[in-house]
């Protein structure tokens, strides 16, 4: 047993630990628990929690379905919104098959396989999410079918007494609580809206932060009496939630995005990176803009990115390379502004950093960056400076994903089968749907 297993299980007696729940995701990043007595913790550190995984969204077909969850000490937390009274504890967990292998179907161990990746070309990969949020009064619409948010604060407002700010402390102190540091927290531009930053970490450690993340905040917003989503774009005429996420690569204590001199101090290596991640996003817009509400976001204007480009401090472009601050090399980094807060943080990084890794392989040459506003020039212009498009559905990231060489060879071949499958189904259900628009467009005249 080795020193971290040990101070779990010392820690669980101590705190008088009641239960300890395990932690894992489906294909599209639906949170799955399972509790354990306190005296099952050891067993499973040693030989895992055998589960019925074809009961799982992706995890394994039927006729192979016995799993094994096996908890990762290293991710040992108490969760503090269960109380000082029977107290309960999560770790993740890594899904393994009966003889013991990494699943190929686990979300966690996909990004793992990326990683590992990375660290055999040299790199270590950090990242450090933007994750936007609205807090409704209630999960039940309003009159007008409408959710009706909390208030109807702006970007950075300081609303006096306001519910929002209330929130955001108790979520922040309760993150910290769970040793998740967040940055910034703050009002976001629509109403109700929400943005708390978490600090730079590694990739996997990030997935895993996002995941307690939104935990903590549905938890502490039912606490309050309010309600909290991550849908894309809960309001018509409000922005989306996008995850803006930065990416640095390392090599050692280096980083391998900084380069003294060159042009935004960017090296040839992000550079690539940048044209890897252009390169194939609209293959793998499907993984990091998973739903069909996601394209409402992605298409609805409100500062969303809809066209493949990069820019110096440009935020209307899908990447950003944020303005150097002199003597600050080592937080060089590129930010993708694409992926939303309902995406599978596993999967949707393992896309990312793959794509960009591929880029780095092959020696990708990065286009010219864009100075314009992107979203105020014509369709002729974008298309001259080969500003293609987004997948502007569902159903055209389906397609785009269906045709990649690349997103089989990242994802695996289950997971890239299973989640296809899934947003097959989504997509299909959704087209027969009769809305509300068509009714009130329609029925009056037709």
């Amino acid at each position: 047993m080795d020193r971290q297993q040990e101070f779990v299980l010392r820690t669980i007696e101590e705190r008088d630990v009641r239960f300890v729940r395990l932690w894992f995701t489906d294909v599209v990043g639906s949170l799955k628990s399972v509790a354990l007595a306190p005296a099952e913790v050891e067993g499973a550190f040693e030989e895992g929690l055998g589960f019925d995984g074809s009961a799982i969204e992706g995890l394994a077909r039927v006729f192979e379905s016995d799993m094994l969850a096996q908890p990762d000490p290293s991710t040992f937390q108490i969760l503090p919104w269960r109380g000082e009274t029977e107290q309960t504890s999560r770790m993740f967990c890594d899904i393994l098959t009966p003889d013991g292998e990494p699943s190929s179907a686990d979300p966690r161990n996909v990004l793992k396989r990326t990683l590992a990746k990375a660290a055999d070309m040299g790199f270590t990969c950090y990242t450090h999410p933007e994750i936007e949020f609205y807090l409704l009064k209630s999960q039940e619409p309003g009159p007008d079918g409408s959710p009706i948010p909390v208030d109807e604060g702006g970007y950075f407002d300081h609303v006096p007494g306001g519910v929002a700010q209330d929130f955001r402390r108790t979520a922040v102190t309760m993150l910290e609580s769970v040793g998740i540091s967040v940055e910034f927290s703050h009002h976001e531009a629509g109403p109700g809206q929400n943005e708390i930053d978490l600090r730079y970490a590694d990739a996997l450690q990030t997935a895993d932060n996002i995941m307690t993340f939104r935990t903590v905040i549905k938890e502490v917003a039912l606490q309050q009496g309010t309600y909290a989503t991550f849908m894309p774009k809960p309001f018509t005429a409000h922005p989306g939630s996008g995850m803006h996420t930065h990416f640095s690569l390392f090599e050692g204590d280096t980083n391998a995005f900084y380069e003294a001199g060159a042009e935004f101090q960017l090296s040839e290596t992000a550079r690539q990176f940048i044209a890897g991640i252009l390169k194939h996003a609209p293959e793998f817009t499907a993984v990091t803009n998973q739903f069909v509400n996601s394209y409402k976001r992605l298409w609805g204007g409100g500062e969303a990115p809809s066209y493949l480009s990069w820019g110096h401090n440009n935020r209307s472009a899908l990447v950003r390379v944020p303005l150097y601050k002199p003597g600050k090399g080592q937080s060089a980094r590129i930010e993708y502004r694409g992926i939303d807060s309902a995406a599978n943080p596993y999967l949707a990084y393992a896309v990312l950093l793959g794509a960009g890794l591929k880029g780095i392989e092959e020696g990708y040459q990065l286009p010219a960056h864009a100075e314009d506003d992107i979203w105020s020039l014509s369709s002729a212009e974008r298309r001259a400076m080969g500003h293609d498009p987004l997948p502007a559905s569902l159903h055209d990231a389906i397609r785009s994903m269906e045709d990649s060489e690349l997103l089989p060879q990242i994802l695996g071949e289950q997971v890239f089968e299973h989640f296809l499958r899934n947003k097959r189904a989504e997509w299909q259900d959704y087209r027969l749907q009769v809305t509300p628009y068509e009714l009130q467009r329609n029925l009056g005249i037709l």
